[in-house]
């Protein structure tokens, strides 16, 4: 079985709901005449505990699986057969008679859900709202009655692509909300309607919310009082004053997600291929990326080539448990971070802590509610964004660091590999960045750095992927791209940057940038690609700087 991604449907989420549980209720019949069968084999030849094992196995999958798509009846029928098995595995000895005759009576109460038209489904709806997205995912609200500082705050989130609403009393803030949602609030906690006004009107505000507002905290307190304040209220991030606004602007980077990873992205192990397109398609609802594997011994290849944030994984999988495959996770070094979440029917104490001493994150127990799948990893999927950002990013301009852009330049090219499609690896150098950090200052190098990551992430799609390799060096991977159509998307850019305006507080100045591009599959691996575009580098900065060059045989 292969591993998928799961498509968006044109069907409504009710009608792709009632295709999946008409699917499941054709497959009913073989599921349970696959347990009694070898019900009855147990009870009629040797007795045998492997048997008994996988009566157990799959009266536990058809619980768990019937419950979710609302056929109740034959969910407890499943879970009558499931404890009967379990106090026969407990034994010592081969059963009674009176112990045989007790899983004879619940194997035949469970086929009879199939005649007399007994098996039916509850009418349960389908039913997800979605993750709350602002119409607008630059669009800031600032709450400061401080005019100096939100002139100074406005000012520097503008360069970097925010539209910023500035409200000085809590009134104005009310009214706007009304008319928009803002990509995020930035809030002073002390204002003039009171020492905690800030985070009491921001708890009013999120308790009228069915997915949190990401709201960053300002404040001259810095006492545990507003801190807790803070947090309940639903802060998502808090800064004393004076406010660095280098990190703000980290924080809020990584809140609205401006990068090339916008949406969260769940990997679904579940052997039940009409399982794990029902859980897809709750996600999917509420704007989550879905993959699907039903082949838990496929799990790796996936990993590689989905990234995903969070693994939803079902405990009981072919060939090895869920608890297994966690622990096999758990040994590679690029898996530690990556929440996994199980979910089972099973309601043993002892199965649900060892699923976490594997590595496991949290456990949930089918059926789910879709509402309460979706609340449930949404937090997690939110807290494995921000760590995985701070691991992965660059602290000043949020881009992917050296380390990340060489992983990701293997995987790339290993799908570019597999697909035989193009790809090409850029390396950029501002030139004499020295001279503008002796001349304007480090902040003004910073102020740099940054301007020249936005431009970029404004300017590439989303597919290309951006890093700073390192000091004032940054480096681009453009999948399904050849080397020419890079070099005109490249060399747009520089002739953009070296027109932009660098600002320091007393004057202007302008920079440019030096660039290197080389193609696969001219060069087969990172290594010989990463070489020939530093080659192709030193070319541009010995033919003058301020150039685009593309790499040639050595």
């Amino acid at each position: 079985m292969m591993a998928n991604s799961v498509q968006p449907s044109l069907k409504t989420p009710q009608e792709e709901f009632q295709l999946l549980r008409q699917e499941y209720e054709q497959q009913l019949p073989q599921k349970i005449q696959l347990i009694t069968s070898i019900g009855r084999s147990l009870l009629q030849d040797t007795w045998s505990l492997d048997k008994l094992r996988h009566l157990r196995l799959l009266s536990h999958r058809l619980l768990g699986s019937s419950a979710t798509f609302g056929f109740v009846e034959v969910s407890y029928a499943a879970r009558q057969v499931e404890q009967c098995v379990d106090a026969l595995l407990r034994l010592d000895t081969p059963p009674l008679e009176n112990q045989r005759s007790l899983l004879q009576q619940t194997l035949h109460q469970l086929a009879k859900t199939l005649s007399e038209n007994r098996v039916k489904a509850s009418s349960t709806l389908f039913s997800v709202k979605p993750i709350g997205q602002a119409k607008d995912p630059h669009l800031v609200f600032l709450v400061e009655d401080d005019p100096e500082l939100a002139h100074h705050l406005s000012l520097n989130l503008s360069h970097f692509g925010y539209t910023v609403c500035h409200f000085e009393h809590l009134t104005a803030l009310q009214e706007a909300m009304q008319q928009i949602t803002p990509a995020a609030i930035i809030m002073d906690i002390v204002l003039p309607e009171g020492e905690l006004a800030g985070t009491e009107a921001i708890a009013q505000i999120q308790a009228d919310r069915d997915h949190p507002l990401p709201v960053l905290f300002v404040s001259a307190r810095d006492d545990l009082t507003a801190r807790l304040q803070a947090v309940r209220a639903g802060g998502s991030a808090y800064f004393t004053k004076p406010v660095d606004v280098s990190e703000l602007l980290t924080q809020l980077d990584i809140l609205t997600h401006h990068d090339s990873q916008d949406l969260y992205r769940v990997l679904i192990i579940e052997d039940d291929a009409s399982l794990a397109n029902y859980y897809a398609l709750i996600l999917q609802q509420a704007g989550i990326l879905t993959s699907v594997v039903t082949d838990p011994l496929q799990v790796m290849s996936t990993l590689i080539e989905t990234n995903p944030d969070l693994i939803l994984m079902d405990l009981y999988l072919p060939e090895c448990n869920g608890i297994e495959l966690a622990a096999v996770l758990r040994q590679h070094g690029a898996y530690i971070g990556i929440p996994i979440v199980f979910l089972s029917a099973e309601n043993s104490i002892e199965r649900h802590l060892a699923a976490i001493r594997a590595g496991g994150d949290m456990f949930l127990t089918k059926p789910i509610h879709p509402e309460h799948l979706v609340a449930s990893i949404l937090p997690r999927l939110q807290r494995s964004s921000v760590v995985r950002s701070l691991i992965e990013r660059d602290s000043l301009t949020g881009l992917l660091n050296h380390t990340k852009v060489k992983e990701q330049l293997c995987i790339e090219i290993q799908r570019a590999y597999r697909q035989a499609s193009n790809l090409v690896f850029a390396m950029i150098d501002i030139d004499h960045f020295k001279t503008v950090n002796d001349t304007y200052g480090h902040l003004a190098g910073d102020r740099v750095l940054k301007n020249l990551s936005r431009l970029l992430q404004q300017r590439l799609r989303r597919a290309d992927i951006i890093g700073r390799y390192g000091g004032e060096e940054f480096a681009i991977i453009f999948p399904d791209t050849d080397p020419d159509a890079a070099f005109h998307v490249v060399n747009e850019i520089r002739q953009g940057f070296a027109q932009m305006a660098q600002q320091t507080d007393n004057s202007e100045f302008t920079v440019t940038f030096s660039c290197g591009i080389a193609g696969f599959p001219h060069y087969l691996d990172a290594t010989s690609l990463s070489k020939a575009a530093d080659r192709a580098l030193y070319e541009a900065k010995r033919q003058g700087r301020d150039c685009v060059v593309l790499a040639t045989e050595e």
